[in-house]
């Protein structure tokens, strides 16, 4: 996922980096390094124009990552819609987005906690909703957060430490 360029800790690295590639005239390292970390390519040709001051800022950095490793998590539905709703928060929030950004946390990371959450939690599913469902196990748990849980969840994964 962060092959050639390791995972760097904030936009601010993205940046420095980006600096160092143009001033040395490497733009196919710069335009690598970018994809590898989620920025758009037009990004990189804004950039390299001196149309944009630089590479990206923090919101654009985190959504990167988020997407970098979305592509390899490939979540589905409600994993999907958890990625959708973190993304949207680090469009809002700047402090967040330097969190996401940081060594150490990761999506996959954020879906454990998630999910670790979900098997404590599990509830027992009544036996006429069972029986509504077509399902003939004799017992049958749940326990996916709602969103409002997963929101807190997520928040607290990246927040802390």
């Amino acid at each position: 996922m962060f092959d050639k360029f390791g995972e760097l800790n904030s936009y601010k690295e993205i940046n420095e980096l980006a600096e160092n590639l143009f001033n040395e005239g490497d733009i196919g390292s710069l335009k690598a390094m970018a994809e590898e970390n989620g920025i758009a390519e037009e990004f990189v040709e804004l950039y390299c124009n001196a149309e944009l001051p630089e590479l990206c800022d923090a919101a654009t950095a985190a959504v990167g990552k988020i997407e970098v490793e979305a592509g390899d998590l490939k979540p589905k539905e409600i994993m999907a819609d958890w990625v959708e709703y973190l993304k949207a928060q680090c469009m809002e929030d700047e402090e967040l987005s330097m969190h996401v950004r940081q060594k150490g946390k990761s999506l996959k990371g954020c879906i454990g906690a998630l999910l670790a959450w979900s098997f404590k939690n599990q509830q027992q599913i009544d036996e006429k909703i069972i029986r509504a469902a077509g399902v003939k196990a004799g017992k049958v748990t749940l326990g996916i957060p709602g969103m409002g849980r997963a929101k807190k969840i997520i928040r607290e994964y990246y927040m802390e430490g």
